[in-house]
């Protein structure tokens, strides 16, 4: 036992050590404080779990290949674009009222403005695949897709089959899938792709020996690009159980978002996809003007305003959460907000506190049906904080509500891959379209009003008085939302 002195005293002095990194690396204090507790109450396992999930694993080198391979290309195009931005940007000062929002998007590097742009909002799978697999059937030149879920079945195959037969008419095909979200896609099905000519990529390949930390960083995207003139993004992705159209009797009915562009926004789609590839295939792509199609047409600003909003372990900021504060700061009348993962942290909650007590209309739709007990669980604890103060909050029961959307008074439409948690926020990839116009800001609206009529409101008496220990649960399920 003359060794477990010398043991006690060394790791009281790794303690001190991971103590000091926390307090270093940690940005928020309440996650500060957390962490130092848990390692010094909970023995050896608290510092293993540290180094799990509580390491900012962005900020040193896991990334730095992609930023390497991303600087080539930004140099490129980098000067068509912000030209191009810069005539659109002129063009929306007397014509929008959401100048510091645009601003702020274009100065963090996420997404320049682009105003030539014809939008398609697609509501449900139903609506989305028929036009996708309309639009792949047209390409021409290139097709590249990236999608955190695709699965071999039905939809999958589909997709796959239009794939082969364009690698065949000389289309050159991309696709990259997350390693932890397609983890259902086998061998069969990538190898059938490969030996036809389609180029895949797993992003970020799960390996045991850094199992941790990389399945803590996920490619939440999904976006299509087609000839770089048609793109697809928001919240659909590729598997039989977003469209509704198919087993209806034995499938949960599934209410998701989508968006199609025909514009200059897919150019920032496109680079998005082409930094991604760079970075986790072993394959460069080099700066083709096949890709840029809309930065040769820069003097063509008429159409619909669209910004892209990209963010991820590879941004120097969380743009996508800026730039949904800003945008709910700059609301004048009305904040529609639908949400399936609904924990946004304390600087939205009291944006939205704020609002509320401002007289504006701040409306929230959540699942009633959810793919998570414990996500709904550390979502319900936000409710307690909003309801009080007028915030009306809607279960939605006809199904599961995956859309992630946002509608700012008459004018301002957000839809993507975002979720309303700190995943979205923090370690995930994704990709917002934020769009200027008053007709998809509408259509929106329309659909989220439809959504209410298969929602029930929440009781705000009703939902206080519940039993304490259900109030408790939620706060301590809570305490783990960082990793839910």
């Amino acid at each position: 036992m003359n060794w477990f002195p010398a043991l006690q005293i060394a790791y009281i002095l790794i303690l001190i050590v991971v103590t000091i990194r926390i307090l270093y690396e940690t940005r928020s204090s309440t996650k500060t404080l957390g962490y130092i507790l848990f390692i010094v109450l909970v023995p050896i396992i608290g510092i293993l779990f540290y180094f799990s999930f509580g390491v900012n694993y962005r900020k040193r080198k896991l990334y730095s290949k992609k930023i390497i391979q991303d600087k080539p290309l930004y140099k490129d195009i980098k000067d068509r674009i912000e030209a191009y931005s810069n005539l659109a940007f002129k063009s929306a000062l007397a014509a929008n009222g959401h100048q510091s929002l645009m601003e702020f998007i274009r100065k963090s590097g996420s997404g320049h403005l682009t105003s030539n742009n014809e939008l398609k909002l697609l509501v449900n799978g139903e609506e989305k695949f028929p036009e996708l697999l309309k639009a792949l059937k047209k390409a021409t030149s290139h097709i590249h897709i990236e999608y955190y879920i695709y699965e071999d079945d039905l939809t999958g195959n589909q997709v796959a089959d239009i794939l082969i037969d364009k690698v065949k008419e000389g289309v050159e095909v991309r696709l990259i899938y997350d390693d932890f979200g397609s983890h259902g896609l086998g061998k069969k099905f990538i190898e059938k792709l490969n030996n036809a000519g389609v180029l895949t990529s797993p992003f970020y390949k799960i390996k045991w020996y850094a199992f941790a930390s990389r399945i803590n960083y996920r490619n939440h995207r999904k976006i299509v690009i087609i000839d770089g003139k048609v793109g697809f993004v928001g919240g659909i992705n590729m598997s039989d159980k977003y469209r509704n159209d198919l087993n209806e009797e034995k499938h949960l009915f599934w209410r998701d978002t989508h968006l199609m562009i025909h514009g200059g926004a897919t150019s920032h789609l496109q680079y998005l996809f082409i930094c991604d590839w760079n970075f986790c295939s072993s394959e460069n792509i080099d700066y083709n003007e096949s890709y840029f199609p809309y930065i040769k047409e820069s003097e063509n600003i008429q159409g619909e305003m669209v910004q892209i909003a990209a963010s991820g372990p590879d941004s120097s900021q969380p743009v996508i959460f800026y730039s949904l504060l800003k945008a709910i700061g700059s609301a004048k009348k009305s904040i529609y907000i639908t949400s399936p993962y609904f924990i946004p942290g304390e600087s939205i909650i009291d944006a939205l506190t704020v609002a509320i007590q401002g007289g504006l209309d701040v409306k929230i739709i959540v699942p009633g049906i959810s793919d998570s007990k414990m996500v709904n669980t550390a979502a319900s604890s936000y409710y307690t904080e909003l309801l009080p103060y007028g915030v009306k909050i809607y279960k939605y029961n006809k199904g599961f509500v995956h859309a992630k959307t946002m509608v700012i008074d008459d004018d301002l439409a957000i839809v993507g891959s975002a979720n309303m948690d700190y995943r979205s926020f923090d370690l995930n990839f994704e990709v917002n379209a934020v769009m200027y116009s008053r007709r998809i800001a509408q259509q929106l609206k329309d659909v989220f009003n439809s959504d209410l009529k298969e929602s029930e409101l929440i009781d705000t008496k009703a939902w206080l008085n519940r039993p304490k220990y259900i109030h408790l649960w939620g706060k301590v399920v809570r305490l783990l939302s960082p990793f839910l």
